[in-house]
């Protein structure tokens, strides 16, 4: 699983979804321009001492990570999707892309790739937290994917949800 954040602008939620990456085995990719630098102190507190264990990726723009990453499966988040995030039947190796902390997605992408753009239900306030909606979305890929590779399961009673959604 991928978590991609196109210009994102807060260091500590950056640095919060650099460690749910690490926790759920994705691969982390950021996408210029950044509202702080790689170095800030707030990233890295927050990303605590598992910046050694994520894997990371940064672009110079989407057109880069395009070129890059030739992404055969990408699902964009944001408010007025056309179905829920929960709806979605993920796979692994998908792309979740998230936008700015204070833009959000361009309109440039959502309409390229509308049939693609989910969103979260949300009652009374314009959006959620960028760290809180990348961490949703990704546990319910990760559900899905049977909590693949993950190392504190139950013993007993965990089974894999049935695919056929």
């Amino acid at each position: 699983m991928h978590v991609v954040l196109v210009e994102p602008d807060i260091a500590a939620n950056t640095g919060n979804i650099a460690r749910l990456c690490v926790a759920a085995g994705a691969t982390l990719h950021l996408i210029r321009p950044l509202g702080f630098f790689l170095s800030d102190p707030r990233l890295k507190r927050a990303g605590l001492d598992y910046w050694q264990y994520l894997e990371l990726q940064v672009h110079d723009s989407f057109a880069d990570f395009l070129v890059s990453q030739e992404p055969q499966r990408m699902y964009f988040v944001e408010t007025g999707g056309r179905k829920l995030y929960s709806q979605v039947c993920y796979e692994p190796g998908d792309y979740l892309v998230f936008g700015s902390e204070t833009k959000g997605l361009s309109g440039e992408l959502i309409n390229a790739y509308s049939d693609h753009v989910v969103s979260l239900p949300q009652r009374d306030v314009r959006s959620l937290n960028l760290a809180n909606t990348v961490a949703i979305v990704v546990y319910e890929a990760w559900r899905q994917l049977g909590f693949a590779g993950a190392k504190n399961l139950p013993e007993a009673g965990f089974t894999a949800p049935d695919q056929n959604i």
